[in-house]
């Protein structure tokens, strides 16, 4: 039986390569988390940027606690089964009144991984709809295989090489994934998908968890993830440890090269070799 998602969900899942909104948290609880990070750009002097939003549940334990949390982990097990691990996290931030806008693109383009059997899962700590710039999707292009890509490094483009797909999309299929605080949102890797500008007067803030069975591997470098349920008896991936405190020096220490790490594969191909490269992340970028 499942364990979060009704067996509509998880055919709406594999039908259209998305679901929600899924109730993982409380708005109180959602609108806390946002304190903590805007608490963290405050003491920091400014907007959460770079590398910092990559892999950022190494950094911060309340982010390390969410990827692990049984709600969100129960419906991915519902998906993918028991055996789990967090690849990666994201921070999509847009702020308000500005122009940063994701294109219409598919993950699984530049994460080197050996299958698309990945599930993001989206959580809002704002609101998400379409007053401020929120997610839409194209219904079913999960189904075919991996679409040419080219990359622009477009100034404003929030992904990390600004990619987007090489063939035109029919935006009158798309439908607007709306969430509130506390609300996620689940993908498929190969959906396309994107989002406009945000040019409401208020941050939109989502959070993106990358989770993978246990038995995906990593073609395309060498790669590190989190176990957060179940066992690894495949051993693809360099355990990670979780964070108790925050910025903990030797967590930022292993961030560092496990973010370059990963720039290294995400970037292959380019001149680009770190995210805190400004071609690669402009200020406003994710």
């Amino acid at each position: 039986m499942p364990k979060i998602l009704t067996q509509q969900q998880i055919d709406q899942y594999w039908r259209d390569g998305c679901v929600f909104p899924i109730r993982v948290m409380s708005e109180a609880d959602a609108k806390a988390i946002r304190g903590k990070l805007e608490a963290f750009e405050q003491e920091t002097g400014g907007p959460l940027k770079g590398s910092l939003r990559h892999k950022s549940h190494l950094l911060f334990s309340w982010l390390g606690d969410l990827v692990r949390q049984d709600r969100i982990v129960d419906a991915i097990e519902d998906l993918y089964g028991p055996d789990l691990l967090c690849w990666t996290t994201n921070f999509f931030i847009k702020e308000a009144h500005n122009p940063a806008f994701v294109s219409w693109h598919q993950d699984s383009t530049y994460w080197g991984l050996d299958r698309p059997d990945v599930v993001t899962a989206w959580v809002a700590f704002t609101e998400s709809n379409e007053a401020n710039g929120a997610m839409g999707y194209m219904p079913g292009t999960h189904t075919s295989d991996q679409i040419p890509h080219r990359d622009t490094f477009a100034k404003d483009n929030l992904l990390t090489r600004g990619q987007e797909v090489a063939v035109d999309v029919d935006e009158s299929r798309a439908v607007t994934i709306t969430l509130k605080p506390g609300e996620m949102s689940l993908h498929h890797v190969r959906l396309v998908h994107g989002s406009p500008p945000n040019p409401s007067n208020d941050r939109r803030i989502g959070f993106a968890i990358r989770y993978i069975p246990t038995s995906v591997k990593q073609i395309a470098g060498e790669d590190s993830a989190t176990l957060v349920r179940g066992t690894d008896d495949y051993h693809h991936f360099a355990p990670e440890p979780r964070p108790t405190r925050d910025m903990d020096p030797a967590f930022v220490k292993l961030h560092d090269e496990i973010t370059e790490r990963n720039a290294q594969i995400l970037y292959r191909g380019t001149t680009v070799k770190s995210y805190n490269d400004p071609k690669a992340l402009p200020d406003r970028a994710a």
